[in-house]
Formats: C-alpha cells, sequence, structure tokens
C-alpha cells in the first residue's frame, strides 16, 4: 500500500498528516483554519487520496507557520508514500474551472524541487485568511515532496473561485501523476535510470 504517516513538531507548529495514495477520498482535517481546509478538502476528493491532517499552530500569531509546516509535511508524506517511482506515470496536468475562473497545474514527480506559481488575487483576504500564504504552502510542499509544479490562474475575478480551481487542480494533477501506467510494467520513468 502506498501509504505514509509524517510528523513535524517545532516551537512553532506540531503537525501530523496520514496519507494513502490508492484511497477513495476520504479526509479528517482539524488545522483551526476553516478556509485551507476547504482547499485540502479539494486535494482528497479530486485525487482521490485518503488524507488526514491534524495541526496545532501558534495561531495566535498568524497563519503562517501552520500553513508552510503542514505543505511541508504533506510534502514529506507523499515522498514516502510515493515510494521508489516505478510504474507511476510521473507527469500529471489538469485545468478546473469554477465559474469566471480558470487555473492550471502541472506536476513532475521529478525528484527536483522546482514551483512557478503565477497567482494574481482579485483580494488579500478571503474572509480572514491571507491569500499570500497558499504560495508557502505549495513551496513548503514542493521542498519536501521534491517535485517541480507549476501552478497557472489563467483567469478569475473572486479569489475564492481562484483559489479552489488551484487546489482542484492541483489534487486532479497529483492523481494523474502517481497512477500506475500500463505501459510503463513497473519500469521508472526515467531515460537517466532515477529521479
Amino acid at each position: 500500500m502506498r501509504s505514509a504517516k509524517k510528523e513535524r513538531n517545532t516551537l512553532e507548529t506540531q503537525i501530523m498528516v496520514s496519507l494513502n495514495l490508492d484511497g477513495t477520498g476520504k479526509r479528517e482535517f482539524r488545522t483551526g483554519l476553516p478556509f485551507l481546509e476547504h482547499m485540502l478538502d479539494q486535494v482528497a476528493r479530486h485525487g482521490l487520496f485518503d488524507l488526514t491532517i491534524i495541526a496545532n499552530g501558534d495561531l495566535e500569531i498568524d497563519a503562517h507557520h501552520t500553513v508552510e509546516d503542514i505543505g511541508i509535511t504533506l510534502g514529506q508524506a507523499f515522498s514516502e508514500a510515493v515510494g521508489d517511482k516505478k510504474g507511476i506515470r510521473r507527469y500529471g496536468h489538469a485545468y478546473v474551472p469554477l465559474d469566471e475562473a480558470l487555473s492550471r497545474v502541472v506536476i513532475d514527480f521529478s525528484g527536483r524541487p522546482g514551483l512557478e506559481y503565477n497567482v494574481s488575487f482579485s483580494r488579500p483576504l478571503v474572509g480572514e485568511f491571507d491569500v499570500d500564504l497558499f504560495f508557502e504552502f505549495f513551496q513548503g510542499f514542493v521542498n519536501h515532496a521534491m517535485v517541480t509544479l507549476h501552478v497557472d490562474n489563467i483567469k478569475g475575478q473572486n479569489a475564492h473561485h481562484q483559489i479552489e480551481t488551484v487546489f482542484k487542480a492541483f489534487g486532479r494533477a497529483m492523481r494523474f501523476a502517481l497512477e500506475k501506467d500500463p505501459g510503463m510494467n513497473d519500469q521508472l520513468p526515467s531515460t537517466k535510470g532515477s529521479l
């Protein structure tokens, strides 16, 4: 089973992530950040990952440490769960619309961290959530999942719609990249012989 359980404990946060790549979209979140949980819900549902995230952070200061550390720990869980990467598609992409908003996410489980993040939000907050923190989430994820990730919000006027299309596309792109490719015959999807 392609699964992992990771914990990250610092003076600022205590994070636990449990992940099953071959799940059905079961999810449980307790982070103290309802809007982030709404976005993580999209990842689990659209990726068909079973995902539990429990986080206690210094939210009395702000959400930065908690959001970044969730991204880091989730990245570590994906890195461990995917294992040796033999037989996976490796690359995944998805376009997702929501009313006026449209986003594209492309991912490569390359073993090389890289983030291209192009999202210009229509406003700085959704409710009380600072949308700048989504960059920190994805940067933490990329650095620890060891993936190359391109995130592009192509259009959108509603910040909630913009980021929701990003997270739905993120889940779907990862689902496609991590599926077994029947043509690979459990080979490593790399001409170099390593990822």
